[in-house]
């Protein structure tokens, strides 16, 4: 009968628990699932080139177009992002690293972020989770990590992250291995999920990214559907619909996204204009532009920079506004704003003028969501236009105004 000795070596006894301690803990194969925190505290302000643009942007267009963004008053206003869409790529060089098409971007990326970067701004950028962009420029499929890296050592600030061509992937972990690899290269960056809200963003979002689109692309019209065939974009009011039910979702660095604004780019009446701003403000949405702020005239300037519907937008709570009533084309829009004000939009979808005649103390306001209540027939509150400025008196009588077809007309009440 053999008999083996009940002591293990010293250096066997050492292997083993330096095996049994890497394969128990695994540490260095944890990946960090979670966003950079502290970003898009408020909706993130700036411009967009796909509405306008689409597949034409050059370093040339960026460049002018972070120039006036400050000459045109809106950098002083709050905007912030230059963001490209997408077409912006060349190929991929023989290790995998994506370069910008030479011929549109010959300075390079990193050159035109310093170049942002000088003006006070940041430059954003756009990829897809799948083999392909949504243009049919490579995507980030396989190269998540190299593309981050890249990404941050070009300095880039923002990342629009799209769903075209994502045969077999499931949206959650596609966009948790973005954050990650976003995470692993070290430069803190706004992650804009844009996968259409077709798998529940704002369910899993927050943790992941700072903004997550919340239906399909946004289409220059105030009322109606565009049909692609297999796909539809979405007029102004048909993407407002689908924000029903989703507020309690967003708040401060996690908000729902119903796509970039069309306010500029000539099919909406001024009066759409200012309604489909109004609106975008009162759902504390990100305000990004899409028109060529190059050849802007006065009239969009002043809705795009008007700082008391920015105000609403930007307000430090951020909660999303919502829908109080509606009948014949005529919704009532209420959203709680810091130390006590509101905000009230009267939204007129229809095809007349609609008077208004609000009696603030018989309407017992309450957010039920967020707990907030306007309650007029024991607090007075100051009325303040909030696209002209001027004091409309207070609470203490009905107030009675007319909204034109298609416009909006936005209210800032302060406690007197």
């Amino acid at each position: 009968m053999n008999h083996y000795s009940s002591k293990i070596p010293a250096t066997i006894l050492f292997f083993i628990l330096i095996t049994l301690n890497a394969f128990g803990q695994g540490n260095n194969y944890v990946q960090n699932y979670s966003k950079f925190d502290g970003l898009a505290l408020t909706p993130p302000m700036g411009w967009n080139s796909w509405n306008k643009f689409a597949c034409n942007v050059d370093e040339k267009l960026i460049r002018e177009t972070a120039d006036a963004l400050v000459s045109s008053g809106m950098k002083q206003a709050g905007y912030t992002y230059i963001n490209i869409d997408d077409c912006w790529h060349g190929d991929r060089d023989s290790l995998g690293f994506i370069h910008p098409d030479s011929k549109r971007f010959p300075s390079g990326m990193k050159a035109l972020a310093d170049y942002i970067h000088s003006k006070g701004l940041k430059l954003g950028l756009y990829s897809d989770a799948g083999s392909q962009t949504c243009g049919g420029r490579p995507g980030s499929r396989g190269y998540e990590f190299q593309d981050a890296l890249t990404y941050a050592n070009w300095g880039i600030d923002y990342l629009k992250y799209d769903w075209c061509n994502t045969e077999g992937l499931k949206a959650e972990g596609a966009y948790k291995t973005i954050t990650a690899a976003l995470r692993k290269a070290g430069r803190p960056m706004v992650l804009s999920i844009c996968e259409w809200g077709n798998d529940k963003p704002w369910i899993w979002g927050p943790a992941v990214g700072h903004l997550w689109r919340t239906s399909g692309d946004i289409f220059n019209c105030f009322d109606c559907v565009e049909d692609h065939g297999t796909w539809k974009s979405w007029g102004v009011m048909q993407i407002l619909d689908k924000q029903d039910g989703l507020r309690q979702y967003a708040g401060p660095g996690h908000w729902n996204d119903p796509d970039m604004l069309e306010i500029g780019n000539g099919k909406l009446t001024p009066g759409e204009d200012r309604a489909h701003f109004a609106m975008w403000a009162m759902l504390a949405a990100p305000l990004i532009a899409g028109n060529d702020l190059r050849n802007m005239n006065q009239e969009t300037i002043d809705v795009l920079t008007n700082k008391n519907i920015i105000s609403v937008n930007q307000d430090s709570l951020g909660i999303q506004g919502f829908k109080y009533s509606k009948a014949n084309g005529f919704e009532i829009w209420f959203k709680p704003l810091n130390k006590g004000k509101w905000a009230v939009t009267f939204l007129n979808r229809s095809a007349e003028s609609k008077e208004i005649d609000f009696n603030w103390k018989a309407e017992n306001v309450k957010d039920e969501v967020f707990q907030k209540e306007l309650n007029a027939a024991s607090v007075l509150y100051k009325i303040k236009n909030a696209w002209t400025g001027k004091s409309l008196g207070n609470t203490k009588n009905s107030f009675k105004s007319e909204v034109p077809s298609h416009d909006a007309l936005t209210l800032i009440l302060e406690r007197s």
